[in-house]
């Protein structure tokens, strides 16, 4: 109470989350923090009914009848009680929880839902509140339930046959029998020997580079053992070579889509190092607020579990004026790049974004830690890129015809205009160099030297 005035109350689920939108809503609102989940099924019994439906039996979660009764005594005092947790299944779960043990008939519950923590974003969402979404609860009741009836049912089985102390859940035990199924495929697979056969040359100008043989008389090379390819190197022996034709055409390479979850979790994986849970426990912390100097705790990204790649008209408009000035306007698209979203998505949230693009990663390094740093790094560098122009290469193909019957070929990509890869390039799970490739994959971006039919090619290996 300040001067007589009620305050009004705010339930999120998170201190850290509390205290960046404290910040935002003034003296007038008392923000508590659930700390999570305050209810749960039982951990000693099934808890759920199969005779009735279903119904699940849920109970107060050990340690937090402290909780529950700081946010009743701060609910008795307040003139209006919004649920602010996640805006997803989770956290309607968790506001559903808490509307159930306020109880409140004398009070109108209020849900408010952002997906960035940013002072414009709560406010709004404390200015515009809706209700409590039943299906939505339900989609997380049904998970759990699920949760329950394949752990309670499959974990003793597990400490009997594997270890005690495992348990099994309706997501990794499927996972599981996809594995076994698939090594099982692996075992049962009946290798077939091939070989390939790589020509190293040198121009008149380096670089030196890979020709590979990709066909023998118009048909594709049949090199099943060594034999064979020991037969064709002796063929090839002391032969000349030479650039027999020479293709170029100018190609494009558009940037990917800025990050979901599960590309999050990828690149952080393949680039950082990061294990999935470590991603979403920074992504978390970058999402409920940093402190910022002056600034206090600031959101730097939108909500991080989201299958979408939409994006906000305004954070496009945003991006692209920052595009226009910090790359020029070569680097700008004439258009907004829309990405799809697959078939399967609930884009329910934006994609995974900065939720300022002015927060530019060495503007707020000194606030971050390592971690932290390097995975907002990431996103707003591929939220960036996102929008920016495509890359134009020029690719060369060059062909050797041999005796006039083995066909050596390489592709090579200079690039002419860098494009969003001044910025950003997403990774690869494999790593395939050029050399491993043989020069023959559009995607290698081997070097090759200066090139025209006729050009004589000295053979080193």
């Amino acid at each position: 109470m300040i001067g007589g005035m009620k305050k009004h109350l705010v339930i999120v689920e998170s201190p850290a989350k509390a205290k960046t939108l404290g910040k935002y809503l003034g003296e007038d609102f008392v923000v508590e923090a659930s700390i999570g989940h305050i209810k749960d099924l039982p951990t000693k019994k099934l808890g759920v009914d199969l005779e009735d439906n279903f119904k699940p039996e849920y109970e107060v979660i050990e340690g937090k009848k402290k909780i529950i009764e700081a946010i009743k005594k701060a609910a008795r005092g307040a003139e209006k009680i919004y649920l602010a947790p996640d805006p997803d299944r989770e956290g309607e779960a968790i506001a559903w929880h808490i509307a159930e043990e306020l109880n409140s008939k004398k009070k109108e519950l209020y849900r408010a839902t952002f997906h960035e923590i940013t002072k414009k974003a709560v406010l709004a969402a404390i200015a515009n509140p809706g209700p409590l979404n039943k299906s939505l609860f339900e989609a997380q009741q049904a998970r759990r339930i699920l949760d329950r009836l394949v752990g309670y049912k499959i974990s003793p089985l597990l400490w009997n046959k594997v270890n005690r102390g495992l348990s099994a859940g309706r997501v990794q035990s499927v996972a599981v029998r996809i594995i076994c199924d698939r090594e099982e495929e692996i075992t049962n697979f009946k290798p077939v020997e091939f070989w390939t056969i790589d020509a190293l040359v040198r121009a008149s100008q380096p670089p030196d580079f890979l020709m590979r043989l990709t066909a023998v008389e118009g048909a594709k090379p049949n090199i099943p053992n060594e034999m064979t390819a020991r037969s064709i190197l002796r063929e090839l022996d002391q032969a000349t070579l030479k650039v027999t034709k020479v293709e170029k055409k100018e190609v494009k390479r558009a940037p990917s889509p800025p990050f979901i979850t599960s590309t999050l979790q990828q690149e952080a994986a393949r680039r950082l190092r990061f294990p999935a849970n470590l991603t979403m426990s920074i992504a978390q912390q970058l999402y409920e607020g940093i402190p910022l100097a002056e600034e206090g705790p600031t959101g730097l990204i939108t909500y991080m579990r989201t299958d979408s790649t939409r994006v906000s008209n305004e954070a496009l408009t945003s991006v692209r004026q920052f595009i226009k000035k910090q790359f020029s306007e070569k680097y700008l698209p004439s258009e907004v790049r829309i990405f799809k979203n697959k078939k399967s998505a609930q884009d329910a949230h934006e994609a995974i974004r900065p939720t300022s693009v002015e927060w530019t990663p060495e503007r707020v390094k000194p606030f971050l830690d390592k971690p932290q740093f390097l995975l907002y790094q990431l996103i707003w560098n591929r939220f960036v890129a996102s929008q920016m122009a495509s890359a134009v290469f020029l690719q060369t193909r060059v062909e050797s015809l041999v005796r006039d019957r083995f066909l050596f070929a390489a592709i090579g990509l200079t690039v002419l205009f860098p494009g969003f890869l001044s910025l950003y390039e997403e990774g690869r799970d494999e790593e395939v160099s050029n050399n491993q490739k043989g020069g023959e994959s559009p995607e290698g971006e081997g070097k090759l030297p200066p090139l025209q039919e006729g050009d004589p090619l000295t053979l080193r290996e």
